[in-house]
């Protein structure tokens, strides 16, 4: 990390470019550091430097870099080269459609998590058909992060109670920033919590849930020093770490299932590479839901397990 630290600060654009010469030689510069698609993110840099969308960027390819962003836009290309992920350099990232505020305390939403966000809708719509219009169901979101599941839901069904549970202080803050930007945080209840804990206790503010969604970490231990750069050293590890194999926050989250007052009709969860199978298993012993499906992601990855029951 030291030397990619090193080279980043070999950056040092001159004065007098245009918008459109600078990105290319952000660029240039980003893919000579190993950055991943370094011209896409050189242009999301810039129009984060500039207040620019895509649009305006094109419009403005030939226009001058103004001289008074420069050092801003020279930290921001050294913090990508060096491995940051630009999410945290803009602080935003777009999920289902809406801007989500993140930070290090979170984990990126990832475009993936949108389809379990999808079968989670679609689930619900048709074990309770009148949930579209405003039918008051109670869903949790386990390790919420930045909200993006939380937040999401309660935008998408406005119906709908939510509770968002999060071992990390700092990411429910995140959180909760996310819900008062979308104006939903009046639905959604903010717990701190290990997993289903909260609820397993009897804190869980009266919740009787109907549906449990979980993106929990999955990363097996072993396999975190290979994670891609920007993950490895930058999003934080308790959002990754899942234990030896990847599977103990489903273990224990079965468990967990267990002790609440009510089985909820509906468990979601988002599961690593190679985990789905082991993770149906989980909730078919459970023998609570007898309808469980495996859903695969855009790159054709067995990526999310729905578990109901009519």
């Amino acid at each position: 990390m030291a030397d990619r630290r090193n080279d980043a600060a070999r950056f040092e654009p001159a004065g007098g470019l245009t918008i459109g010469e600078a990105c290319l030689q952000a660029s240039s510069f980003l893919a000579e550091c190993g950055a991943p698609e370094p011209r896409a993110n050189a242009e999301r840099l810039i129009m984060h430097a500039l207040g620019l969308d895509r649009a305006a960027l094109l419009r403005d390819w030939r226009e001058p870099m103004p001289d008074g962003l420069l050092a801003e836009w020279t930290a921001m290309v050294r913090r990508k080269a060096a491995g940051e992920p630009v999410q945290y350099i803009t602080g935003e990232q777009w999920f289902y459609g809406l801007p989500f505020a993140v930070s290090p305390a979170v984990l990126i939403p990832r475009p993936e998590t949108e389809l379990l966000v999808e079968a989670v809708l679609e689930t619900a719509g048709r074990l309770w058909p009148d949930a579209r219009d405003g039918a008051r169901l109670r869903a949790a979101d386990i390790g919420t992060g930045s909200g993006a599941i939380a937040v999401t839901l309660a935008v998408r069904r406005p119906g709908w109670r939510l509770c968002a549970t999060d071992l990390s202080p700092d990411a429910l803050a995140v959180a909760k920033a996310n819900a008062d930007r979308h104006r939903v945080s009046d639905r959604i209840a903010f717990l701190r919590g290990d997993l289903l804990e909260p609820f397993a206790a009897g804190s869980g503010d009266g919740f009787a849930l109907d549906i449990v969604v979980s993106n929990p970490p999955y990363i097996p231990s072993p396999d975190l020093p290979g994670l891609q750069r920007e993950v490895r050293d930058y999003e934080p590890r308790l959002a990754l770490d899942g234990g030896a194999d990847g599977l103990d926050p489903y273990r224990r989250m079965a468990a967990q299932l267990r002790t609440l007052p009510f089985v909820p009709r509906i468990a979601a969860f988002e599961v690593g590479i190679g985990q789905a199978r082991a993770v149906a298993g989980l909730l078919a012993d459970a023998g609570f839901w007898p309808d469980i499906r495996v859903i695969r992601d855009y790159a054709g990855i067995e990526r999310h397990v729905i578990a109901s029951a009519p």
